[in-house]
């Protein structure tokens, strides 16, 4: 089997390898039935081979979503997760991944590597391209896989269909989001307590925001950014984050690891207002770590901050390394790690990390919870003479669940840690447990969970976590981003004794409606076709002024955006042959003359279009919102 990046732009050369058929028994998701190959013949099909705790899967993911809507009618994506942790291995979770990421192609759970055996993968995340006839065409591992397959692909397709061997028409899948009910909070990745302010800051990361509330009864105070995931900085309303994770707070400033749109945003809490520090929204893929201003820097998901000696020190997971921040003179550096994936301890920037997903310090050393090594590790805050040493953990693939000292204590998949009176607290992620490890003596032990996924409260040795994300300590208790639960929870540092943290005045969370409608075919002339859309809100409610309700017309990789004035968005597209608009809207609406009541309504409609001489040249949709 060739790389397709060996292909080029050459002569299409079918297959000549039959595909192994998918193996009979395993469970799948995103769809009714299981798929394949054979079923598949006339579609082109693309495997991804993916683990979702690995950082490099997450970053192809918007690569074949962009593949997705460019070639719906001839390419079929098929997610193979072949799991790494022993925890990645249950369906349920691999659901609760698929829709954090918004995987929306179907998905088989490769537990026991049957399909990446037969299929002779090696690395995650790796790809096998199949071409219509059922004949493995080329692989491809690694990042960056849009522009190499946007190019096959669009050959294979003129190649096949000159033959009559393409089938064009969408496969129809059963969307495993729309199975699930909204929630107050989803997936909220991080926290952090301020003990002397008297709040809790949440990531609420799948709804795209911050929400601020009462350390002491969880009264939302203040919810930053929308709904919707984007890239915009403005007042607490019109910001726009994507799945934001750790958060570091200094004075009157909160920064905040705006993960999806690789970045570092400041919110100034008096205005309040949204800035951009660093990142421009798109993945640095050159792997900078030279000291540099921070205006003309990417990154590359960061995941989590801390505020130590006045520098923001930054966990890059993308890079496996420990960015530093000076805020007073603007620039950015690498503070550890050499930037390859591995175990190594040593001087700061010959170590090696692996994926470092939390941060916090006792004010001497920044400990890391290195998360696809299941370690916690402890990095020098001078960087003059500095090093990184192993707290507990051993390496790659040493993980499970064991208390101890040292590295002889095995975790897995730690996304968070906390330091308060001479211990590290731990969220040891995929062990469903919360964990301490005291120091300096590394004697390490499970402080509540069972280590069996659910969200029950009681007695640590009662009490049941989903994949908890991140912690933060205040006034003897911890406060615990239960991931999967979609829940914060509140454990006693001391007891181990875990109780609920509910929110109050839950109307200013705008819950978030979703809606997907594929409408019947419509006839447009050839040429500029307008499309408008009207809102229809329910009595009593109106378009909230204060942020940019609009609409984004899809064409394909076509995008024409418009937002809406007095309830109507219009814009324009020129439609030259028959073609399959997306039109998403989103709106935020009110309560008509009462405050603190506003809402978020998300829809797409699904418009085939046909080019017709004698048809009209504008196309009317309605966004109709129930009470």
């Amino acid at each position: 089997m060739a790389d397709t990046a060996d292909r080029g732009t050459r002569v299409i050369q079918p297959g000549t390898v039959n595909a192994p058929e998918f193996p009979s028994g395993l469970e799948w998701l995103n769809t009714e039935t299981p798929l394949s190959i054979k079923e598949l013949r006339g579609k082109i099909v693309l495997l991804d081979f993916w683990t979702y705790c690995c950082i490099n899967c997450m970053h192809v993911l918007e690569d074949l979503k962009r593949l997705e809507r460019k070639y719906r009618e001839e390419l079929v994506v098929i997610g193979v997760h072949s799991a790494k942790f022993d925890a990645e291995k249950h369906t349920d979770r691999i659901r609760e991944a698929i829709l954090r990421y918004g995987i929306d192609h179907p998905v088989v759970n490769d537990a026991e590597m049957r399909v990446w055996q037969e299929y002779a993968v090696r690395a995650w995340p790796s790809f096998i391209l199949i071409d219509p006839l059922g004949k493995v065409f080329g692989t491809h591992s690694g990042e960056q896989v849009f522009d190499l397959f946007d190019k096959v692909i669009s050959q294979m397709v003129r190649h096949y269909e000159a033959g009559g061997e393409l089938c064009r028409g969408p496969l129809q899948n059963a969307s495993e989001a729309s199975r699930v009910p909204d929630s107050l909070l989803s997936f909220p990745g991080k926290v952090l307590a301020d003990e002397g302010g008297g709040r809790l800051f949440i990531a609420d990361s799948n709804h795209h925001r911050i929400v601020v509330a009462s350390l002491a009864d969880g009264t939302v105070r203040q919810v930053i950014g929308g709904c919707e995931p984007g890239f915009a900085d403005g007042t607490a309303e019109t910001a726009r984050f994507c799945q934001p994770q750790g958060m570091a707070l200094s004075a009157d400033r909160l920064y905040i690891a705006d993960t999806g749109n690789h970045a570092v945003r400041v919110v100034d809490l008096d205005k309040p207002a949204v800035s951009t520090l660093a990142g421009d929204g798109q993945q640095d893929t050159e792997w900078n770590s030279r000291p540099g201003p921070l205006d003309s820097r990417r990154l590359n998901s960061p995941w989590d901050l801390q505020m130590a000696h006045g520098v923001l020190f930054v966990a890059m997971a993308g890079n496996h390394q420990i960015f530093g921040i000076d805020l007073d003179g603007g620039y950015i550096a690498s503070h550890a790690g050499s930037g390859r994936e591995d175990h190594v301890d040593g001087p700061l920037m010959a170590a090696a990390l692996a994926q470092p997903s939390g941060l916090t310090s006792d004010g001497e050393s920044l400990f890391v919870a290195d998360s696809e090594i299941s370690s916690i590790r402890a990095v020098s805050l001078d960087p003059r003479g500095g090093h990184v040493r192993t707290v507990v953990g051993k390496g790659l693939f040493d993980f499970g669940d064991v208390d101890g000292v040292g590295q002889e204590v095995r975790l897995q998949h730690p996304l968070g840690v906390a330091y308060a009176d001479g211990k590290l607290f731990v969220a040891d992620t995929y062990n469903n447990k919360i964990k301490s490890i005291t120091l300096p003596a590394l004697d390490t032990k499970a402080v509540a969970g069972t280590g069996e996924a659910g969200c029950r409260d009681g007695a640590a040795s009662e009490a049941r976590f989903n994949q908890p994300g991140g912690l933060s300590y205040a006034a003897g208790n911890l406060y615990v981003a239960d991931t999967n639960s979609h829940a914060i929870r509140k454990v006693d540092a001391r007891s181990g004794a875990v109780s609920p943290w509910p929110l109050r005045e839950v109307a200013r969370l705008a819950p978030q409606r979703r809606a997907l409608r594929t409408l019947p075919e419509r006839s447009v002339k050839p040429g500029i076709v307008t499309v408008r859309v009207d809102a229809e809100l329910p009595a009593g409610r109106v378009l909230a002024h204060e942020a940019s309700s609009g609409v984004t017309v899809r064409a394909g990789e076509r995008a024409f955006p418009a937002v809406f004035r007095d309830g109507i968005a219009e814009t324009s597209i020129e439609i030259i042959q028959d073609e399959i608009l997306h039109v998403e809207a989103i709106l935020y609406y009110c309560s008509a003359g009462r405050s603190g009541a506003c809402y978020c309504h998300n829809a797409t409609q699904v418009v085939p279009l046909r080019t017709d001489q004698g048809g009209p040249s504008e196309v009317a949709l309605a966004f109709a919102v129930s009470a």
